[in-house]
């Protein structure tokens, strides 16, 4: 586990809309704690503070730290974060006491690495897609992960690389895993065809092939259709000519 980010927090007494807008026009942010069947207490935490640590990627997913302006400390986690829709404002924060005791379910970043020198990486007409880009995994405090790495290094055009292929630290589980017989594609490499290009538009349509047919979906009846839909298009087209 990575050292804890430190937040100052302060107990706040005047609650509701009018009194959380006064809190952000004097470079506060209304925060709520909560959790450990304890009663939820309301803070104030420094919007200048906040906005920094929400530039690293721990901040969502890692144990931190509040200091309270008593003196007290608590380790928390980050559940919700609000935000104003264009301005780059935190407007509200949701922060879940840790027990050191009490297994935590939170979603932890993926990081991919060894692509640029696999097999695929290197083929050409080929697309490695990345098709998770974080994983829920569940643990004690004391063995919560940063982040999940998920090694590409040996993947070949064609190959995938399944939830069930992710290495876990010690004392994390993946509780979907326990849930369901199904798994889930993580990343993969696809064939892309000189027709469909070679660049974004290429990848997304690699990868909307890809997640229908872990749908489960028969995709050869849409392009069966589209086909159809091509023919008919063409032959409204020589009519319009010979009209």
């Amino acid at each position: 586990m990575a050292e804890l980010q430190t937040i100052a927090a302060a107990i706040r007494e005047d609650v509701g809309k009018g009194a959380s807008r006064r809190l952000r026009r004097t470079g506060l942010v209304p925060a709520v704690l909560y959790g450990s069947d304890r009663d939820p207490v309301a803070l104030t935490v420094e919007h200048r503070q906040v906005l920094h640590e929400s530039a690293q990627e721990s901040f969502y997913s890692s144990i931190m730290e509040l200091q309270v302006d008593d003196g007290r400390t608590q380790q928390v986690i980050l559940r919700d974060m609000q935000r104003h829709p264009f301005k780059q404002q935190i407007l509200h924060l949701d922060f879940q006491r840790v027990s050191a005791d009490e297994v935590l379910r939170i979603s932890v970043p993926v990081h991919f690495v060894g692509e640029k020198n696999s097999p695929a990486g290197r083929a050409s007409g080929v697309v490695v897609q990345h098709l998770m880009n974080e994983i829920e995994v569940a643990a004690l405090p004391k063995n919560l992960p940063e982040f999940l790495e998920v090694d590409l290094s040996n993947l070949d055009a064609g190959d995938a690389v399944m939830l069930t292929d992710v290495s876990l630290p010690e004392g994390v589980e993946i509780p979907v895993l326990a849930t369901t017989d199904e798994n889930i594609m993580v990343a993969n490499a696809v064939h892309v065809s000189e027709s469909q290009g070679t660049g974004a538009a290429a990848a997304a349509d690699a990868e909307a092939l890809a997640e229908a047919e872990a749908a489960g979906l028969d995709v050869s009846e849409g392009a069966e259709a589209a086909a159809e839909d091509e023919e008919g298009e063409a032959e409204a087209e020589e009519g319009d000519t010979e009209e």
